[in-house]
């Protein structure tokens, strides 16, 4: 038997299904992590979805758990871990655990038993996972900080290792003190000498084990008769005659649903030759998911709502956590009837009352009215997109001044919002801003709304968007699938950071958004992608003439980028001069205008930026 190196287990992956869960589960989780550095906890909130629903209508029951997580944080005061989502078939819940636990390479998963979700009293079964095993069945001790008694039954076989390794790890947590049991009735032996065989050195001397009770019952029985006596049982998951796949043979599952006491089951990881084939094996499932199946799923996990991000003191104590720095870039051009609400909102809520933001910066381009000097009035900084690495030229445009802004913020994690919204929130930021501080696998958050369309003096619930349901769906659905699912790619609120967004192409007008989203999933996959429902977001709406240079914009990014990733030209020569239809009373014509959509490089690759950020070439 190997002995147990070290009884922590620095880090957690905790599955749960439902608020009740949680609250079991999180507190062993810390005390199983053994200290609270970053990553060492890490909550994976599991939703079931009969066959006959789509797997995106788990994105609301699964944004109002973790909205109730949140809470729950908040009031026992629990540090904030990581929290990811997870939306399945039933039959695939168990093979997607074990590639999370794969892919952020945690030390222990820990799962309820019997989970509404993850594990059933009628099917306790296992298989492929990468990593220590621990299943919590709540028994009379739900506050594990007032564990006093903990009993550990040793069989001799090759779980007992782990077993007393969580049993330990619980104890110096807790202060509580372990009874080693074993039963002689099925091979008889002399007992304390195997018992100290078995775990050498790693049992003497350690305080935290208090008694050896040797009995000549079968361990079935010893177990039935200790175990009302103590708070929590600690065994190894049974590995003779087991059904394959299963945790337990049925006589220890008979076993176990007879124990009062809170218990713990637990498994070493598999052999590595196990965990190479499983990995195989998990490559191979997801070459075969259709388009369908990943927007889906995707929809489903990746899809928030801003209220689980309105606790902002969490929010703060994450930033902090990580040690990360947050920049807002407010891009503007004649706001002078919105940008002074903007600021003052904003600045109060997410800089005075809660240091979330270390900078909010306006970069203007080119106002005619009093927009920067209301900013200036304000107290922020003030840039000309024009203005800012003028060795370099400038051009006209929303995605020129955001290129551009990354050279002046500082963040780590740097959010833009538009500058046009009359009914300001501070949810725009934080909202946007959340995913990235919770989900370390999130690049980008972009924002979704409803948006009212005022028609002269009535307003239509939902109006807006045109630009977005008649050109940049149709195309993304068309020719980047995997994008959508994301209900508004053009949305002006979104946030990234530093280190995926200096490394991506911007364009410099209206096809910004367009383009970042086929780069991001480009360079790292639809999972890095996030989308925030912010609610109802009223601006300035754009007359019908207006939108179409946005529409000819988009459709020039997305041609560029499918002549790309196909190595042809679609078009030899696109035409870049829109003729708009004009009225004027008697009359219409032409208005010919030049709606052409530059390039800019990634801010990584220019030398002023790599002298800037102390970069090495």
């Amino acid at each position: 038997m190997n002995e147990p190196s070290s009884p922590a287990m620095p880090r957690v992956l905790v599955a749960v299904a439902t608020a009740e869960e949680a609250h079991f589960l999180l507190p062993l989780a810390h005390i199983l992590a053994h200290d609270h550095l970053r990553g060492q906890i890490e909550v994976l909130l599991v939703k079931a979805v009969p066959p006959d629903e789509p797997l995106s209508a788990a994105a609301g029951p699964l944004s109002r758990l973790r909205e109730s997580i949140g809470e729950m944080l908040r009031r026992y005061g629990v540090p904030a871990p990581y929290v990811h989502s997870l939306a399945r078939r039933p039959d695939q819940i168990w093979p997607s655990l074990c590639e999370q636990a794969r892919r952020e390479h945690v030390d222990t998963l820990l799962v309820p038993w019997p989970g509404e979700a993850i594990l059933s009293l009628e099917n306790l079964a296992i298989g492929g996972l990468p990593c220590h095993l621990v299943v919590a069945r709540q028994g009379h001790t739900t506050d594990w900080r007032a564990a006093q008694r903990i009993l550990l039954p040793v069989r001799g076989g090759p779980y007992d290792a782990e077993a007393l390794r969580v049993a330990l790890t619980l104890a110096e947590q807790t202060e509580a003190r372990i009874t080693l049991l074993h039963a002689t009735g099925e091979a008889p032996y002399d007992a304390d000498e195997r018992l100290f065989t078995e775990f050498g050195a790693a049992l003497r001397g350690l305080k935290a084990i208090t008694r050896a009770v040797t009995t000549l019952e079968e361990m079935e029985t010893a177990v039935r008769t200790e175990s009302a006596a103590y708070d929590v049982v600690v065994m190894g998951a049974s590995s003779r005659n087991n059904p394959p796949g299963k945790l337990l043979s049925p006589r220890a599952e008979r076993l176990v649903r007879d124990i009062p006491a809170t218990l713990l089951i637990v498994k070493p990881v598999a052999s590595q030759a196990r965990q190479e084939a499983a990995e195989r094996r998990a490559e191979a499932r997801a070459a075969r998911r259709p388009i369908s199946l990943v927007v889906d799923r995707w929809f489903a996990e990746n899809t928030f709502r801003s209220q689980e991000f309105a606790d902002l003191e969490r929010l703060v104590r994450l930033k902090k956590q990580q040690g990360l720095t947050l920049s807002l870039g407010l891009p503007a051009l004649n706001e002078e009837e919105t940008i002074g609400k903007i600021i003052t909102t904003v600045k109060k809520a997410l800089m005075e009352d809660f240091p979330l933001l270390d900078e909010m910066v306006l970069i203007d381009s080119g106002s005619v009215d009093y927009t920067r000097e209301i900013a200036a009035e304000l107290g922020i900084p003030v840039y000309i997109h024009q203005e800012i690495l003028p060795q370099h030229g400038a051009f006209h445009g929303k995605g020129e001044a955001l290129w551009k802004s990354l050279y002046v913020l500082k963040g780590d994690i740097v959010a833009w919002i538009d500058t046009d919204i009359s009914n300001i929130h501070p949810r725009f930021v934080y909202g946007i801003i959340g995913p990235l501080l919770t989900n370390p696998k999130i690049q980008y958050v972009k924002g979704f709304y409803r948006r009212p369309l005022k028609q002269g003096d009535k307003v239509v619930a939902g109006g807006g968007g045109r630009v977005t349901e008649l050109t940049a769906r149709p195309l993304l659905n068309m020719f980047f699938p995997e994008l959508s699912g994301l209900i508004q790619p053009l949305s002006g609120e979104y946030a990234g950071r530093r280190e995926a967004l200096e490394r991506l192409p911007f364009f410099t007008g209206f096809g910004v958004e367009t383009g970042l989203l086929i780069d991001l999933l480009s360079h790292f996959g639809l999972g890095a992608i996030a989308q925030v429902d912010l609610r109802e977001r009223i601006h300035r709406n754009k007359p019908l003439p207006d939108l179409s240079p946005m529409s000819f914009a988009i459709i020039q990014v997305v041609i560029k980028r499918l002549e790309e990733r196909h190595k042809i030209r679609l078009l030899e020569d696109i035409n870049k001069t829109m003729n708009l239809i004009r009225y004027a009373p008697g009359r219409y014509y032409l208005d010919q205008r030049e709606v052409i959509e530059h390039e800019r490089p990634p801010m990584v690759t220019i030398a002023e930026y790599r002298e800037k950020r102390g970069m090495r070439d």
